[in-house]
């Protein structure tokens, strides 16, 4: 059990409306949305400020940081989520979706720029020169930033899961067995 249990229907107007807008046609919400429910509040600041909109960094490129961001926290809620929506939509092999969890030779040098960012900030919680040459070698200002904005909000999205202690979405993917 959560440590909140999550909202069940009917939900306030405003968050039925934005729970319908975000989650796929037959999906139900997800238990962590359900739960951010809980507080109108806190729903509204977290999809206000929640990047889930296009923004510069393809589709691919924000999945990489979000899911080795989440990974590299211990989240497998959100990782889980993010791999079973996206990996086959960014075009990840399996070996990709293992290397957001370790580290692999698998992605190109402008991926292997957005894993160091990760990792720095993670790890660091700084960025060190070599990473910031690396990203501005691929990046223009706009896509740092996002990446930079991605890697933070998903830190807080991977304490409040881990935090909360949700328990993994049925469909979602589990981290892969360590030797």
């Amino acid at each position: 059990m959560p440590r909140i249990a999550p909202a069940e229907p009917p939900y306030e107007p405003q968050i039925a409306a934005e729970l319908e807008r975000i989650m796929p046609k037959g999906v139900p919400p997800l238990v962590l949305f359900r739960t951010l429910a809980r507080s109108p509040r806190i729903f509204a600041k977290m999809f206000a400020g929640g990047l889930l909109d296009k923004g510069s960094l393809s589709l691919r490129q924000r999945e990489i940081v979000i899911d080795r961001t989440t990974a590299r926290l211990g989240c497998e809620y959100e990782w889980g989520v993010h791999i079973a929506f996206f990996a086959d939509k960014v075009g990840f092999t399996s070996e990709q979706v293992a290397a957001t969890l370790t580290d692999a030779a698998c992605w190109t040098d402008e991926e292997q720029a957005l894993i160091a960012l990760v990792d720095d900030l993670v790890d660091r919680h700084a960025i060190r020169d070599e990473t910031w040459a690396k990203l501005t070698t691929h990046f223009d200002d706009a896509q740092v930033l996002e990446a930079i904005a991605l890697v933070g909000y998903y830190h807080t999205i991977s304490f409040l899961c881990v935090g909360l202690e949700l328990p993994l979405e049925p469909y979602a993917a589990r981290f892969p067995a360590t030797p």
